[in-house]
């Protein structure tokens, strides 16, 4: 297994709160990523600035694509293997905003999310999900 599925895993069930990224106590689908950052590969390379739920549509771009890409190698979605990280657009047109951490490739496919309001849950790639995925990144190796 992927060490890092293997550490979103251990976040699993954490409970959904905006801008966090305390395992066992809350993060949101960036703070899950950070967090699964410390623990794969070191401290994060940069603190991500102030943002509203509302962040990606407020300021238009790919905030979010452009700050993995300076950390983590892209790759063909179609290409993503467990431990590589889906970034979302949740309405056609609008930037990326969601991230997941795949967990199984292929027909079955599995993301671990930290699912708004509720907390970090590992769920199907459900073809709604799949027709939403706009880019996908590579952790580095330590």
């Amino acid at each position: 297994m992927s060490r890092v599925v293997e550490a979103a895993r251990g976040w699993l069930g954490t409970p959904y709160r905006h801008r966090q990224s305390v395992k066992g106590w809350g993060c949101d689908c960036l703070g899950l990523i950070r967090g699964v950052w410390r623990e794969t590969v070191g401290p994060e390379p940069e603190t991500p600035p102030p943002y509203s739920p509302d962040w990606a549509e407020r300021e238009g771009g790919e905030a979010l694509a452009e700050a993995l890409g300076r950390w983590m190698t892209p790759v063909d979605p179609a290409a993503a293997e467990p431990g590589d990280v889906l970034l979302f657009r949740m309405n056609e047109g609008a930037p990326m905003r969601h991230a997941a951490i795949t967990s199984r490739a292929g027909e079955g496919g599995r993301v671990i999310h930290a699912y708004w309001g509720r907390c970090v849950v590992e769920s199907r790639l459900i073809p709604w999900w799949r027709a939403r995925i706009g880019a996908a990144f590579r952790f580095p190796e330590r």
